[in-house]
Parts: C-alpha cells; sequence; structure tokens
C-alpha cells in the first residue's frame, strides 16, 4: 500500500496494513453512523487491548491519501469482526462513512494504539471528551468497572444527547455540555469543577479526548494547576476544526 509521507513514517514504526470489508450500516443519529466490518486477520494477529484504535486511509480529491485514527467497537477476535462509529462532520473520513455499504473495502495500519489500565487503580476517572471520542470513552469505563467517574461530554447537535456511553447511573455523574466558543465553553466549566474533585492528584485519572485545541487547553491545566502526575493523565487530540 502506498500512503504518502505519513504512510513511510508508519512503516518506519513497524505499522502492520490490512484490508477491512463493511458488512453493514446504521445511522444511529443524522449525525453519527456505525459501521460493521470484517478485520482482515488484524485481530487474530494483535489482539485486543482497552480503547485500541486503528487508522484509516481515505481519498482526497486532490489524489492523497488522508487518515484518521477511530477506535474499535465491540471487537471479537474468533470472528475477526469490529464496528466502527463516525461523528459526522465535512470532510473525506465522513464522506466516506456517510456513503460506506456492504463489500466496500478500505485500507488500515495498526500502529501507534497502547494501553494499559493505570495501576494502581484510581480512586476517581475525570473524563472529558466529545461525541466522536465515545468509543474510546465506553471502552475506557468498561475497562475499569466499580471505578466511579465524572464525565463532560461536549455535544455540536441535539441528537447527540441520545448517543449512549454506556453508563452506571451508581457510579458515573455526566454532565453535556454544548459546544460554543470552539471548545471555550467546555474548558471553562471543566476548569470549574475540577479542583472540587481531585484532593489526591496522585488519586485521579484524567483522559481527555477533544478536538486538538480543547484537548492541549485541558492538558496544560491538569498538570500545571493542579499537578496531576504526567502518568496519571491521558490527554489526545481527536480532531480539528474543518477536518474529518
Amino acid at each position: 500500500m502506498g500512503h504518502g509521507w505519513e504512510g513511510v513514517v508508519l512503516k518506519l514504526f513497524r505499522g502492520k496494513d490490512f484490508e477491512f470489508t463493511v458488512t453493514g450500516a446504521e445511522d444511529v443519529t443524522e449525525h453519527y453512523r456505525r459501521l460493521h466490518l470484517t478485520d482482515g486477520g488484524m485481530l487474530a494477529l494483535s489482539g485486543v487491548h482497552p480503547t485500541m484504535w486503528v487508522r484509516l486511509w481515505f481519498d482526497q480529491a486532490d489524489g492523497r491519501h488522508h487518515q484518521r485514527a477511530y477506535t474499535l467497537v465491540d471487537p471479537d477476535p474468533a470472528a475477526g469482526t469490529f464496528s466502527l462509529e463516525f461523528a459526522l462532520h465535512d470532510g473525506p473520513a465522513s464522506d466516506w462513512a456517510r456513503k460506506a455499504a456492504a463489500g466496500d473495502r478500505i485500507e488500515a495500519t495498526l500502529q501507534g494504539t497502547g494501553f494499559e489500565v493505570p495501576d494502581p487503580l484510581p480512586a476517581r476517572l475525570l473524563v472529558i471528551g466529545d461525541s466522536a471520542a465515545l468509543p474510546a470513552v465506553t471502552s475506557l469505563l468498561a475497562a475499569m468497572p466499580g471505578v466511579p467517574a465524572t464525565l463532560w461530554l461536549e455535544t455540536q447537535h441535539a441528537s447527540d444527547h441520545g448517543l449512549d456511553p454506556g453508563l452506571d447511573p451508581a457510579l458515573h455523574d455526566l454532565h453535556r455540555v454544548e459546544r460554543h466558543d470552539a471548545g471555550g465553553r467546555l474548558v471553562e466549566e471543566v476548569r470549574a469543577a475540577l479542583p472540587a474533585l481531585v484532593e489526591d492528584p496522585d488519586d485521579v485519572y484524567v483522559w481527555i479526548t477533544c478536538d486538538t485545541a480543547t484537548t492541549r487547553a485541558l492538558a496544560s491545566y491538569v498538570r500545571k494547576d493542579l499537578s496531576i502526575p504526567r502518568q496519571r493523565v491521558h490527554a489526545l487530540g481527536y480532531w480539528r476544526p474543518g477536518k474529518s
């Protein structure tokens, strides 16, 4: 597979290439689409871990390849299947997902994924994300059953409120925040709430997966202002406005 300079870099870091086949699709909302796929032998080779993700390659109008990462949903190594979920915006990834149907194929690279459940387990999870991060958030919560969590999920559409991150009402406290000021409202609300929830910086785990600028701002805040150790913070920008 030839994927330009990005593909060369991934090869240097021992990325492994696969081809996935779409077996079905469903529109969860008008802005959120779930695809079901076969894995081209990937899961038998790699195994599965929480929040596992892959890079998909999409064709752009200029002929270049464009890659984006997506978290696996319900991976089944024995069957060689999984699903992917797309928060639909504008761009080649969303364009492909809108049209994808059974029999369609897409190239993918497995490289860069990796997550280990924190040891010792935190007294509380603090999770900040949005609809694009929903599969990873769901996988994260499932990987730490019994751990209380406070979550902030940014919404862009009214239908986002119907998306289910698999919460346990006895353990999980969810705050939905409408997107305003390019993520500024989310940053403001999280910064106002976190100090009261962080009694011991070593005894929490913070997961931040929003747009790149919001993620960067919140990651800097929790590390510098709240003194949460770097190893107790996962921060990864999932998208940039205008690109998907």
